[in-house]
Parts: structure tokens; sequence; C-alpha cells
């Protein structure tokens, strides 16, 4: 069984889906649980306008989510601790397989958007990428289907 889960976390539905499950498992089995949260670009333009964006307001929101997640984690009586990284130039998947290398994770546990055709190919995907270049198991964690039911059928 796995001992050691990072579990990459945004904030947003996606990845705290696949936080709630990594922590089912991680009561189950008893693994510890490393929630990584990026400071990255994405999430910068999407948490402030370009004219009040600043790098310490960048930080400031991930130190905020990293502390939510973390009392979300700890109600649930859970081995876990978190760590914040900076990653403003390069793709979310570099970093997540770098921390896990770093961490020695047994696996990898996050969330899929589930994204398919022109938006996945325009817009690329992360989960994807780990699973490709990880060099431990990826568990992707799907959508709920209440988010799954708001979308369209392809």
């Amino acid at each position: 069984m796995d001992k050691r889960i990072l579990v990459p976390v945004d904030g947003g539905t996606t990845s705290m889906n696949g936080l709630e499950k990594a922590i089912r498992l991680s009561r189950a089995s008893g693994a510890k649980l490393r929630i990584l949260h990026m400071v990255d670009g994405i999430a910068f333009s999407r948490d402030h306008s370009m004219f009040t964006a600043t790098a310490d307001k960048f930080r400031e929101s991930g130190r905020k989510s990293i502390k939510e997640v973390m009392a979300r984690v700890r109600k649930q009586q859970v081995q876990a601790d978190s760590r914040m990284v900076e990653n403003l130039t390069g793709r979310a998947a570099d970093t997540i397989v770098k921390e896990a290398n770093k961490w020695r994770a047994d696996a990898i546990m996050m969330g899929t958007h589930g994204r398919r055709g022109f938006n996945r190919l325009v817009l690329g995907s992360d989960a994807e990428l780990v699973v490709r270049t990880a060099s431990v198991p990826v568990l992707l964690v799907q959508p709920s289907r209440k988010i799954q039911r708001g979308r369209k059928k392809k």
C-alpha cells in the first residue's frame, strides 16, 4: 500500500475532489499525505486583476488556500503536511513531478478536469503530462457526477 501520497491542490472544485479521495485513501491505509499548492500565473490571474496582482498578494492567496485545505484535512484526522512552491514560468506538471521525486512519494493523487476535444488540445492536460512523466503511480480523480451533469454532452 502507498505510504506517501502527494496531493496537488489549487482550491478549485476539481482538485478538492481529488483531495477528498486522497483523504479517504489515507484513512483506509494510514498513508501520509503531502498537500502541494503551487503559486503560479494561472491562479494569479484568476484571483487578482492585472491592476491589483502582485507577487506578495499571490503568495498570500497561496498561504490562505493551504491553511483552509489543511484545516479540512485535520478534521479528518489523517497524517498530512503541506508545501507551497512557486512556479511562475513552467508547467504545473513539471513542478508536481519534481516535488513527488524530492519527497519520495509512493503515488500522486490529483483531480482532473476531464477535458476533451478542442479544449484539451488548446489547454493541454497537466494531469496527462504528470501520468506520462512521473516515476510513481498517478491516481486521477474524475470530476464528481454533480460537476459532470453540468457539462454539455459532446
